[in-house]
């Protein structure tokens, strides 16, 4: 009986096993299934579809959705004949660097040649193109490559001082973005007329230089002025907007030349809430500020001592290319002394978002890198004014700093003939003096009301008044305080005689009144570009410093234009 039971149990745990087993497998086969299939929508993605499941934000920084198709044939084909572009191209590139380089040399330097230069075995890839919907009669195509080059290049250095340095370029590491302009599109073979290439975008260039049988260290200053020498003439005979053309067919291509399209004007405010650098103290900060990073096309502000809110009110130019593609970088600096300035953030304003004519006042957050998107560390904010100005559009708009803006006829003829050739007592000697116009008139500010002011007292209230200061003659006016009150309302009108109207700003400081003392609460900042171009406007702005309120302003502009002698000669 027992074996009998022992049988059926047996019989009945063994088919329980099994059919666990099959359920078990089928329940697998259905999910490897359903991976698949998961799998293979996942194949059939395109970056549309990623976007519209995950939003951008999260995505890291590094993954970046490109429009630029593969182009695996042609890095094939590049690879077999590279040896040959290495032999055919090699002399050729040297004989049209060496040039340039001689153009660039540093100073320190009494000559500056290749004693060798071959590309290579290794031949760059390209990892994209694109097509650029551009003008109707042309073809733009942009060309991503990279290139972790193994060339042989050898400078042959000579200094001043007799001495010989046989310099290598090793570890050459570069990524880019070439562009290409089929122009103009023509009904002749090849049905283009010319070829306009330029580096686009330069992501990556990296090098290193070692002195054959030495250390480059033992020149101070050598390696610095050599790596220089080697950017600034990559920035300034093949970064775009400067372009080089390859006449196709017989022509006059002077139209694809790089010309000056315009101005650029730039008023360096203020910057607030800069992250500071100094263990004691606070940070030294300066500006640089540039459109294309050239040492004669850079600018640099003054540097404010110890302040983490500095403020400038500096006016630059800058001549512009290409307003479609190029862009303002300003980059704010830790002043060190004699060791290396430290960056605080960088921040940067593409001109195709300015509007020709129409002063753009903004505000930027600095970052700490401008190729990385997902910056959410707060480094401080920088202050600018932009106006563009292209050229051939005077009649259009007024650029307010332009010698010409605000002018009497009278005035006009007086600054022609100041502009002049101007006669010395022996009729011999010329001199041609740029006149610049001052703005000079009367300023009138009406302070009108301030809202939701931050609480100061103990009990839950402020008494409120207003300082008024221009900041170059150090004019003041004090509104009236008014008691116990967050909103107060002063409707008060103060008139200031201003010299110098483009390079003054106003400064607005909101005190609260006590018995033995006062308290800051905080202030604003205007620059006088918009009244002096609208001639009258009210506005409300916000108070910076505190953690709440505005002040309510109307501002009125009454020109009194006259010139001064900038004492430089052109």
């Amino acid at each position: 009986m027992g074996f009998v039971v022992g049988v059926v149990i047996g019989f009945i745990v063994g088919l329980a096993i099994i059919v666990l087993f099959v359920r078990n497998e089928n329940t697998r086969s259905k999910l490897r299934n359903d991976l698949a299939t998961t799998v293979a929508a996942f194949a059939r993605m395109t970056v549309e579809d990623s976007r519209k499941i995950l939003p951008a934000d999260f995505y890291p920084s590094w993954v970046v959705f490109s429009q630029r198709q593969k182009l695996t044939w042609l890095n094939q084909h590049l690879t077999k004949i590279w040896p040959y572009v290495d032999e055919a191209a090699s002399d050729l590139i040297k004989t049209s660097v060496e040039p340039v380089l001689e153009q660039y040399r540093p100073i320190i330097l009494s000559s500056l040649k290749f004693s060798r230069f071959t590309l290579g075995t290794v031949a760059p890839q390209f990892t994209g193109v694109s097509i650029i919907e551009d003008e109707a009669d042309s073809v733009t195509m942009e060309l991503e490559m990279q290139w972790d080059a193994n060339s042989s290049i050898i400078l042959d250095i000579k200094t001043y001082l007799g001495v010989s340095l046989p310099v290598q370029v090793k570890d050459i590491g570069f990524t880019g973005v070439f562009r290409l302009i089929f122009k103009p599109l023509v009904n002749e073979f090849p049905c283009f007329g010319a070829v306009c290439f330029s580096l686009r975008k330069k992501k990556k260039l990296d090098f290193t230089l070692k002195v054959i049988g030495g250390d480059i260290s033992t020149i101070p200053g050598l390696s610095d002025a050599i790596e220089s020498t080697i950017r600034d003439a990559i920035e300034d005979n093949i970064m775009w907007p400067v372009r080089k053309i390859i006449p196709i067919l017989p022509g006059d291509y002077s139209d694809l030349e790089l010309k000056p399209v315009g101005i650029l004007e730039v008023k360096l405010v203020q910057a607030r809430d800069l992250t500071n650098k100094d263990i004691i103290g606070k940070s030294d900060p300066y500006a640089v500020l540039y459109v294309r990073p050239l040492p004669d096309k850079t600018k640099k502000s003054k540097t404010i001592n110890n302040e983490l809110n500095p403020i400038w009110n500096e006016h630059y130019e800058f001549v512009i290319e290409d307003a479609t593609t190029q862009h303002l970088v300003v980059r704010i600096y830790d002043d060190e002394g004699v060791q290396a300035s430290e960056l605080i953030g960088c921040a940067q304003v593409l001109l195709k978002d300015l509007e020709p004519g129409k002063v753009k006042d903004v505000w930027l957050n600095l970052v700490k890198d401008l190729e990385i998107q997902r910056d959410t560390k707060y480094r401080g904010q920088v202050h600018l004014e932009l106006l563009y100005c292209p050229f051939g559009m005077e009649n259009g708009f007024t650029n307010p700093f332009s010698s010409n803006f605000s002018m009497t006829s009278l005035e006009k003829v007086i600054k022609s003939g100041a502009n002049g050739i101007e006669a010395t007592e022996n009729e011999k000697a010329v001199t041609q003096k740029k006149k610049e116009v001052i703005i000079r008139g009367v300023l009138s500010v009406t302070v009108i009301s301030a809202e939701d002011l931050p609480i100061v007292d103990l009990m839950g209230k402020a008494d409120p008044y207003v300082v008024l200061t221009m900041k170059k003659s150090e004019a003041k006016h004090k509104t009236r305080v008014v008691n116990d009150s967050l909103n107060p309302v002063w409707n008060q009108t103060f008139d200031f005689v201003v010299e110098d109207g483009l390079h003054d700003m106003l400064i607005l400081e909101v005190w609260d009144h006590d018995t033995f003392g006062k308290d800051y609460m905080g202030r604003c900042i205007l620059t006088l570009t918009r009244v002096i171009l609208e001639g009258e406007y009210k506005d409300t702005l916000q108070v910076e410093g505190a953690k709440s309120g505005k002040l309510n302003l109307h501002l009125k502009w009454m020109p009194q234009p006259i010139f001064r002698d900038s004492g430089s000669e052109f």
